[in-house]
């Protein structure tokens, strides 16, 4: 029998109407196969990690309860990316679509196309933040996810409203 699983989906864009992006994405987050989606974040705004020479991100979180396994719900995942035309054609290049399972459950999980919780998502303030506000409570590596951010010396994130900024 299957048990459902809580899961953190950090999205992200840069590209042709990065709003409008991530927004269609939670849409289509909230109808994957035997899944549900429970809470959204507010959207922020961050400069890009790594090439400097490309757009802002808008970022946000949401938390997803699923029936599917990890890498079931990575293809999903990776399927959704494809359907917004999102091109790999440099490391941490800008991006029409972006979306990383950062959690699943309380589960470390390491497969070749799939680590769990994201490597780096203690270091990034553009998920830390939609995380925690999401769910102070949560913790990685021991330690709050408010914790991690306020450890961050630059954040580079500011969240937005609907006619732009917060």
């Amino acid at each position: 029998m299957s048990t459902t699983s809580l899961t953190y989906i950090g999205l992200g864009s840069n590209l042709d109407d990065p709003i409008r992006q991530v927004r269609q994405a939670i849409s289509a987050l909230a109808l994957l196969p035997l899944s549900q989606l429970t809470a959204t974040s507010s959207l922020y705004a961050s400069r890009p990690v790594g090439p400097q020479d490309q757009p802002d991100f808008v970022n946000a979180v949401v938390s997803l309860t699923t029936l599917l396994s990890p890498l079931a719900l990575l293809d999903q995942l990776q399927a959704l990316e494809q359907q917004h035309r999102r091109q790999r054609l440099r490391h941490w290049g800008p991006r029409t679509l972006d979306l990383d399972l950062l959690l699943f459950d309380q589960q470390t999980i390491s497969y070749p196309r799939l680590n769990v919780p994201h490597p780096r998502m203690h270091e990034r303030a553009f998920v830390l933040a939609p995380l925690a506000e999401l769910d102070a409570t949560l913790t990685l590596r021991q330690q709050p996810v408010s914790e991690w951010l306020n450890q961050i010396p630059e954040p580079g994130i500011q969240r937005l409203v609907e006619d732009g900024p917060a």
